[in-house]
């Protein structure tokens, strides 16, 4: 008399487990492959304003806004935020969540994680949409590369660069870039961040 419910018990044991095993190998498949004009095709380790090391690959699965930067730059750089900021306004809140914001530093010698930290917090950046990191020094001519974002270091160590916002999909392929930097962004460019959000 014990023994049916038994085996029915052990059956459901069986299937509980293969389904659970199911969901993890589903779990455990690789994303799928990048489109080959991704800047995500470059390995790239950056290590943000926490202290965190992690290849920028895992920012794909949203849009985001990417440029270079470095923090004791005293004037195009604070614009080149405040661009960025000026964006999102034009966004719903709705939309704001939907989109990235990517600052990488061409000073990773100086841009240590605490002083990414102090313009984080001077700028009152979210850090639940806003990104800033320094890559190792060895890749900082790669990634401006891929970026087409041209810089040059001088002999007091500050840096020409240009500046630029670049509006880049999902998975890393570049779909706008913008050089008017500042308070008012550029309607074209707006534009395109809300065709890249939705909504």
């Amino acid at each position: 008399m014990t023994l049916l419910p038994m085996k029915h018990l052990l059956r459901g044991i069986a299937a509980t487990l293969l389904l659970g095993f199911a969901g993890l190998a589903g779990a455990a498949q690789p994303a799928p492959p990048l489109p080959g004009d991704s800047i995500y095709q470059l390995p790239l380790p950056l290590t943000d304003s926490q202290g965190q090391t992690r290849d920028w690959r895992t920012l794909r699965g949203k849009p985001r806004l990417v440029s270079m930067f470095y923090t004791s730059c005293q004037y195009i750089c604070p614009l080149i935020i405040e661009s960025g900021k000026a964006v999102e306004r034009q966004l719903s809140p709705d939309q704001q969540k939907r989109l990235g914001v990517l600052l990488v530093s061409m000073d990773p010698a100086r841009d240590t994680p605490p002083a990414l930290k102090k313009v984080v917090d001077q700028r009152k950046l979210d850090l639940a949409r806003w990104t800033l990191a320094a890559p190792p020094a060895d890749d900082v001519r790669s990634v401006a590369a891929v970026l087409g974002i041209r810089y040059r270091q001088l002999a007091d160590g500050e840096f020409n660069h240009s500046s630029m916002l670049i509006l880049v999909d999902a998975n890393g392929r570049i779909l706008a870039r913008t050089e008017k930097i500042g308070t008012q962004p550029d309607p074209d460019f707006v534009a395109a961040v809300r065709k890249a959000v939705g909504g």
